[in-house]
């Protein structure tokens, strides 16, 4: 491969309803696109899952847009590339700003795959053909909306539940959908809401039989997780807190985590996202994919990697129509009773509709070698 040409488009996306977190409400969702074009004319597409604002962490789309223009994409322009394990090398130097990365990283991976004649999923050593997914729900204004919402999906077939909390929302709630629900796999995410001052509280969650706790204490914290699950039966389940395979290694010989989320934009790119996997698979660690309310492209990348032989639990990658009235690709993500199809064509497996992008764009640059 050698990239000759690179197009970042800043999109805004309305969501179809708000969706609320303990670190606020979403009604639209910018995001960056990324367009690489190598030599032979083969495009690849990558997305940025930072935010507007540095709420789950320290990243922005400005911030992105930044590092890619300045330092990223200045490291892949014109350069020879075998294979995109290279370009996780290339961006060693360079300190965090994992979702940048990830970005361009992305869309080289899509043309790999695509020269190479293989889906996105059997480049990355994925074999599954079909992926049990769930569905996120955010905080709602009352249990009886949350309790209606819930009643719904488990009926369109989606294999886990996962529900947002906060301190203030979240014993009464998760013990009436144990109750309502008795026999769904439920699980809760906390964004990192609460503190070991919580301990006695969270404790309580113990009643409920839940899959799993995601990330109820410090994003940045691995000591006192362990603490927490040293005094909770149920599995406490690392989210911002990782990084990278040595974040992952650290956690796991700590016993912070018996379950890791591996979200590809939190880790810097597919590359390391694998490494992760195959660290955990070695260790019985299962991992599962999140959900940063991505379009088609970031949805996509999200399928392939989810086809990787660890990922035993149900992710957050549910349909399109689940967040907006018309998505960038064709065809649309979609969930057959809980399931969605991996796709089999070369590359990412859907095409990016141009129409579409563009009555999304807000701002475009292309930079060229």
């Amino acid at each position: 491969m050698n990239i000759q040409s690179i197009t970042i488009r800043h999109l805004q996306m309305d969501l179809l309803a708000p969706f609320t977190t303990s670190f606020g409400t979403f009604d639209s969702r910018d995001f960056l696109l990324l367009e690489a074009r190598d030599k032979d004319g083969t495009v690849g597409w990558g997305e940025s899952v930072a935010f507007h604002s540095p709420w789950y962490n320290e990243e922005t789309l400005e911030t992105n847009w930044h590092m890619l223009e300045q330092f990223l994409i200045p490291l892949v322009l014109n350069r020879d590339i075998d294979h995109p394990d290279e370009v996780n090398d290339l961006f060693q130097h360079i300190r965090r700003n994992n979702m940048a990365k990830s970005t361009i990283e992305g869309a080289i991976w899509d043309i790999y795959a695509q020269q190479t004649n293989q889906s996105l999923a059997q480049a990355l050593g994925g074999t599954k053909q079909t992926i049990d997914v769930g569905i996120s729900i955010g905080i709602q204004p009352s249990i009886e909306k949350l309790v209606d919402l819930v009643r719904g999906y488990v009926e369109e077939g989606y294999k886990r539940i996962k529900v947002k909390i906060k301190p203030g929302w979240d014993i009464d709630v998760m013990r009436t959908l144990r109750e309502t629900f008795p026999d769904v796999a439920i699980m809760a995410d906390a964004n990192s809401a609460y503190t070991l001052d919580d301990i006695e509280h969270l404790k309580q969650l113990d009643a409920f039989d839940l899959t799993m706790v995601e990330q109820p204490l410090a994003s940045d914290d691995i000591i006192d997780h362990a603490t927490l699950q040293r005094e909770m039966t149920t599995p406490i389940c690392l989210d911002e807190s990782i990084h990278s395979l040595e974040d992952a290694r650290k956690a796991i010989a700590l016993g912070s985590t018996k379950i890791i989320n591996i979200k590809i934009g939190r880790v810097g790119g597919l590359t390391e996202a694998k490494k992760i996997h195959d660290y955990c698979l070695a260790h019985d660690v299962p991992v599962w994919c999140g959900g940063m309310l991505e379009s088609g492209v970031g949805r996509a990348h999200n399928i392939a990697l989810t086809t990787l032989e660890n990922f035993t639990m149900p992710g957050d990658t549910a349909a399109s129509n689940r967040y907006w009235a018309r998505d960038i690709i064709d065809p649309e993500v979609t969930v057959d009773n809980g399931v969605i199809h991996v796709p089999d064509k070369p590359g990412i497996g859907y095409e990016v509709n141009r129409d579409v992008v563009e009555r999304y764009t807000v701002a475009q640059k292309t930079y060229e070698a």
